[in-house]
């Protein structure tokens, strides 16, 4: 609780615009070398892919709220909304050897996992769902990843500021048996404040790492040039760390 509290702290302050000092190559270059500590004896002390804690029905949250976009108010998401989903698609792109274009239907008709797990947000609170969908191994493993991929990109449907949110992880935490694209949160489809029909799952991270309304996941072998280069919308716009391990 005291580390999620002082993460909480460093991103009121980047986001109240202190961005001076963090526009420096020296401060750039502290976050940088603090990020790769903290992933490196994140995964050293519980391995390359430790397991997230799981919980029982009894520990549900009466309410899982919604955080940053909740609603995405365009015909076109209302109208897919209404009609469940029918002409949603998860393309699956970059690089692979076989790009996919996936239906809600054909997601829901893999493999799936169910899983109870706590969601902590940098802003300090946390609540606990239960989660059902693929693993994004599985539809990974279908797309076959080429040798030179190294990272995942999430792209989404919802924008802030009139800039597309997107998110992205490495290899190890996309392979995570526990990492998924879901589309069911406590027995029901995804609500729209959830990020309905899609969103990821990457439970040993921060809230701001789930990305919602799916539409899209690219296999690149760098995370140069895309966005601003940070790996994600805040990374890039607030200064969060690309890794945002618990």
């Amino acid at each position: 609780m005291k580390r999620r509290s002082v993460l909480a702290g460093i991103a009121a302050a980047f986001t109240a615009g202190c961005t001076k000092i963090g526009e420096t190559d020296t401060f750039r270059g502290l976050v940088d070398g603090a990020e790769t500590l903290h992933r490196g004896a994140h995964r050293l002390v519980g391995g390359r892919r430790p397991m997230a804690r799981e919980f029982t029905v009894a520990d549900l949250s009466p309410d899982f709220r919604g955080n940053g976009t909740i609603a995405i108010p365009t015909d076109a998401y209302q109208a897919q909304l209404a009609a469940g989903f029918p002409a949603w698609r998860l393309a699956v792109t970059g690089l692979v050897e076989r790009p996919l274009s996936l239906s809600l239907d054909h997601l829901q008709a893999l493999p799936q996992r169910t899983q109870i797990t706590r969601h902590d947000c940098v802003e300090g609170w946390s609540a606990i769902g239960q989660w059902t969908g693929p693993r994004l191994a599985t539809i990974l493993q279908m797309a076959r990843l080429r040798e030179d991929a190294r990272y995942i990109v999430f792209r989404c449907a919802d924008t802030l500021a009139g800039v597309p949110y997107y998110e992205s992880c490495d290899l190890d935490d996309a392979l995570h048996p526990q990492t998924l694209i879901a589309h069911r949160l406590n027995g029901e489809p995804l609500p729209e404040k959830n990020g309905a029909p899609l969103r990821l799952r990457i439970e040993r991270q921060l809230g701001y790492k789930h990305a919602k309304y799916l539409t899209g996941i690219e296999a690149v072998a760098s995370l140069d040039g895309i966005g601003q280069g940070g790996g994600g919308y805040w990374e890039d716009r607030a200064g969060y760390q690309w890794y945002g391990g618990i």
